[in-house]
Formats: structure tokens, C-alpha cells, sequence
């Protein structure tokens, strides 16, 4: 795949991207550790300072950083803005409170003064996906540059005008011009660039395939990784939930950005004695949902970013009914056009689908649905909804819903998820560190566990 601007919801090229070559990556990676060599000793007052007119970057020119998001990835406009905001959220978070995570902790031991400190470590890669183009390039990147690293990021190919403006965003705001860079790299680079000796560490936020691979490159080395893979998220409707509540939820937590978010509720698994209703009511307002162009703020579905997301979700859906899975509604790519009046016949646009009755073998036992589409299972108690929703072999996030505190306290430990959100959405947040379990990945984004990811934990002990 080029690097590339095609726009999703009418499947025209609007730009293309000259990669860089080795010698121009070697050249980044050289000014990269150049950088890092003083902006580690820059007082962090003057780093908070710098993220801060980032953050302001983005709340004032958050319409124009939306609308490039809206063309590269389809993502709805109200919510592409609605993600440059929140990208500014978690710079001022690591701006207000990087010194006093990183603060030195004095322990009291036989020592006449010991303590731990936290310092850079380096160089560090981050390889982002498309979906959320900018909130997870600055949850990685807000952190990472206030404890003192220096960022280079390889970006999904199909986002190259979210990844150069980025870069711009760091520059503009005050940063040292190479403390932040955007490779124009295809995945083919990233073996080159994460073993190389100046990258000292390397996270991704992607596929199963991708972080087992970058992995494996920077196990060799000894290079610490952070992963933040797939997720099949439960989302658990037991009879004593506020239903109403319960199933508007369930709308918006499936439809984040179209269905295309790891953390989107996947498997909708709701207790027999109130399934007849969840059910009637979900497809109600599922078929109220407008599929369309994402610059319309009235669109609740634009296109998926490339077609070949489509296809690979299609053909999950297919499977399914093949096997024996019902659609409760939509399932047919062809459907979508019947469902707004835009021209949509050249764009990557999958209509909203609910299927339910699945028999044993079918995807929904153990893929991730990345689009538009429920999965709906039906369980007698919360011990099979419990059972049901750890038999995936995914564990990022956990939705459960119920008016028993009891019932709330047991899901919320027995559930195999790195977050678990009792009668509310699953969703990132600064203060609450992020990631998953199992194929989901390991390491923690965001909050205190966020930033010491990546810098020495030093004990240091004086007598």
C-alpha cells in the first residue's frame, strides 16, 4: 500500500507521498538522538509549558484538524473534532501533572538517603494506526515527550496528512524541531527502524500480526514494547439494568467511529429474561442510524477507511450466516444504498448490522468484527454471561450492566478485560492508565502507569 490520501467516502486518491529512503530515515534517527542527547535536561516547567500551546493548537484550529481526519479515515466530523479536543485534553493532563509523576519517591532504608527516580530512556517509536489518527498518537506522544524522550512516528500509510500535522502541531507549539518526527514510511521499514541502536524502545497500537512482529524484533534486542492490539469487548445486559439506558448505550458504545474502534462494545451479550426487548429495541435504533457522507455533522456512520476493511469485514459477516447466524438486520453491503440519499456507491460504506443465534464454529467465537456490526448472544445467568465473555481470546475492555451491587462487584472482578466499566461505556480517559490482557497486548497508556512506561525506574541509594 502507498502512502497515500484516498478519500474513504468516495474512493478518489487526493494525494500522494513520496517515502522516505534509507538514507533519509538514517538522517532522522541521527537528529533524533542529537536531540535527545539535550532535550532531556530542558526543566520540565519549560516542557509544560510547550505541551500546553500544543493543547491550545488543537482546541483552536480543531475544525480544520477534524476535517482532515473526516477526508483520510471517513471519520463523522462531529466526532473528528470532538478527538482533536480530547487529544488537547491529554496534553494539558501530562502538562499540569508530568512533575509530580516523575518526581523522585525517597524509601526509607539502611541507607543515609535512598530513593527512586524516573529518566528518559531515549529514542522511542511509536508504529499508529488510522483509526483514531490523532488521540492515539498524542496519548503515546503527550507523555513520552514530557518524561523527557524524543518521539518518531511511523503512522498508518493511509493518514499522512494526520501524521505531518502532528509533527507541525509539536513544532508550532515551541518543541525543539527534531523532539518530535513524522517517518513517511511504508511497514516494510519498521524491522530497520526499531533495531536500530538509537531506538530504545518501540509501542504500537494495531493488529494481532503487527505487535507479534514488532515484538519479536525488539525482544532480540532487549528493547522494551507496548502493545495495544485487538479487542472483541463484551457488552453484558443482566435483568436488573436499566434497560433504556442500557440500549442507548449499547448504539454508541458499537458505532464508535463507525464501529472501527478497538474498544467499541462487539459482543452484545444480554441475560434470556430481558433479551426479547434489548433486541427489539437495539434494531429500532440501529435502523434509525444515518449512513453517509462524513462531512455531514448529521451522519452517524461514514465509510470504513479502505476497502479492504470492508471486504475482511464482510466476509466475517458472511461466514456467519453461512454457519447459520441470523441477521437481525442489515448484512448486506448493498443495503446501505437504500439507506441515505448521498451517492454512496464508490465509497466504503457497510450498513449498520445486528446478527444473533450463532451455532458453535463461527467467527464470533474468536475474530474482531472491525465495523458496524453487533454481535448479540443471549445467556440464562451472569455465570454463562461471565463464562461467555471471557472465552475470547481478546481482553481490552468490558462493559456490564446491572442495578445489583453484588452483581456489579463480581463482574467487575471476575471480568478478563485491562478495564471493566460497570453500567457505563467503555472508553480512554488521561487519568485511567489503558490496555488490555491476553491477545489484546500488555503495558498501560495513559494516567501515572502511562508515563513510566518508558523511562528508567532508577533506585539510587547514598551512604
Amino acid at each position: 500500500m502507498g502512502i497515500a490520501t484516498v478519500n474513504p467516502a468516495t474512493g478518489e486518491t487526493l494525494k500522494n507521498f513520496e517515502p522516505l529512503n534509507d538514507q533519509e530515515i538514517a538522517q532522522k534517527l541521527d537528529q533524533a538522538q542529537k536531540t535527545f542527547e539535550y532535550y532531556r535536561h530542558i526543566p520540565i516547567a519549560q516542557k509544560a509549558e510547550w505541551m500546553n500551546a500544543a493543547a491550545t493548537l488543537l482546541v483552536d484550529r480543531r475544525e480544520e484538524f477534524g476535517k482532515i481526519m473526516a477526508l483520510e479515515v471517513g471519520k463523522p466530523i462531529a466526532s473528528a473534532i470532538a478527538e482533536a479536543e480530547k487529544s488537547a485534553w491529554v496534553c494539558r493532563y501530562y502538562a499540569e501533572n508530568a512533575a509530580q509523576f516523575l518526581a523522585n519517591v525517597p524509601i526509607e532504608t539502611d541507607a543515609s538517603r535512598s530513593f527512586v527516580s524516573y529518566q528518559p530512556i531515549g529514542v522511542v517509536l511509536a508504529v499508529m494506526p488510522w483509526n483514531f489518527p490523532f488521540w492515539q498518537v498524542f496519548r503515546f506522544a503527550a507523555p513520552a515527550l514530557m518524561a523527557g524522550n524524543v518521539g518518531l512516528l511511523k503512522h498508518a500509510s493511509n493518514v499522512p496528512q494526520c501524521a505531518l500535522a502532528i509533527e507541525e502541531i509539536f513544532r508550532e507549539a515551541g518543541f525543539p524541531t527534531r523532539a518530535f518526527q513524522t517517518l513517511l514510511v511504508g511497514s516494510d521499514k519498521v524491522a530497520q527502524i526499531v533495531t536500530d541502536e538509537r531506538v530504545k524502545a518501540a509501542t504500537l497500537t494495531g493488529s494481532e500480526p503487527a505487535g507479534a512482529s514488532l515484538a519479536s524484533l525488539a525482544g532480540k534486542l532487549i528493547k522494551k514494547t507496548v502493545l495495544e492490539l485487538g479487542g472483541s469487548d463484551p457488552f453484558i445486559v443482566l435483568e436488573s439494568a436499566d434497560l433504556e439506558t442500557a440500549v442507548s448505550t449499547a448504539v454508541t458504545a458499537r458505532m464508535i467511529n463507525s464501529g472501527q474502534s478497538c474498544i467499541a462494545a462487539k459482543r452484545f451479550i444480554v441475560q434470556e429474561a430481558i433479551a426479547d426487548q434489548f433486541t427489539e429495541k437495539l434494531v429500532a435504533k440501529y435502523a434509525a442510524l444515518k449512513v453517509g457522507d462524513p462531512m455531514n455533522p448529521e451522519t452517524d456512520i461514514g465509510p470504513l477507511a479502505t476497502p479492504g476493511i470492508l471486504k475482511d469485514l464482510d466476509q466475517l459477516v458472511q461466514t456467519c450466516i453461512e454457519k447459520g447466524a441470523k441477521a437481525l438486520i442489515g448484512g448486506n453491503p448493498q443495503d446501505v444504498l437504500t439507506r441515505s440519499v448521498v451517492a454512496l456507491q464508490h465509497g466504503n460504506f457497510y450498513p449498520p448490522t445486528i446478527l444473533a443465534d450463532f451455532p458453535p464454529g463461527t467467527p464470533a467465537d474468536d475474530e474482531e468484527f472491525f465495523g458496524p456490526v453487533a454481535l448479540l448472544f443471549r445467556v440464562p445467568d451472569i455465570d454463562a454471561a461471565i463464562r461467555l465473555a471471557n472465552s475470547s481470546p481478546f481482553g481490552l475492555g468490558a462493559s456490564a450492566w446491572t442495578g445489583i451491587q453484588e452483581e456489579g462487584d463480581r463482574l467487575a472482578t471476575e471480568l478478563e478485560a485491562g478495564a471493566v466499566f460497570i453500567n457505563g461505556m467503555v472508553k480512554s480517559d488521561p487519568r485511567l492508565p489503558f490496555g488490555g490482557v491476553k491477545r489484546s497486548g500488555y503495558g498501560r497508556e495513559l494516567g501515572i502507569q502511562g508515563i513510566h512506561e518508558f523511562v528508567n525506574i532508577k533506585t539510587v541509594w547514598m551512604k
